[in-house]
């Protein structure tokens, strides 16, 4: 069974960096910047997940230091020129972003926080399930509409 990334670290525990093939660089604005061209998210919203260095050890690990070190060099421009290896990795960057986990059969969950903040929420404008404070099920409870225009008649509520 896959192991799921903890916040700290990549697949197996490690604290960022200590892996000696992903070493901890000042790579991680460039990841930034190649994470908005693939996700069309700002900077900071990216930023904004707290997830930006987990995110690049993650790919950097699971790319291997050569392929990832190519994707950040050589993804300038996204069009149909890339070859197959650097299209594939960055599809698996964006997956990761996306949906807070790394592709592969199964995919495997970085981790809870990364599957709440995936970016195909915040895209459909949406909470990702049972990550709301309600939990589970909270969406069939009727809401206490206290304070919330209960009376006003026509507003669709």
């Amino acid at each position: 069974m896959n192991k799921p990334f903890q916040e700290h670290s990549a697949w197996t525990g490690r604290q960022l960096g200590t892996d000696a093939r992903v070493p901890l660089t000042d790579d991680l604005p460039r990841f930034i910047d190649l994470s908005a061209r693939l996700t069309g998210f700002d900077e900071a919203s990216l930023q904004a997940t707290g997830l930006t260095e987990v995110y690049r050890a993650v790919a950097a690990e699971e790319l291997g230091v050569e392929r990832y070190a190519r994707l950040l060099r050589e993804l300038r421009e996204l069009d149909d020129a890339m070859d197959g290896e650097l299209r594939e990795a960055a599809r698996a960057v964006t997956y990761l972003w996306y949906t807070g986990s790394w592709p592969g059969p199964p995919p495997t969950v970085v981790s809870p926080r990364a599957y709440a903040e995936g970016l195909v929420w915040k895209a459909a404008g949406l909470k990702a399930p049972a990550t709301d404070p309600g939990g589970y099920g909270s969406w069939g409870e009727a809401g206490d509409r206290t304070g919330q225009d209960a009376g006003a008649e026509g507003s669709g509520r």
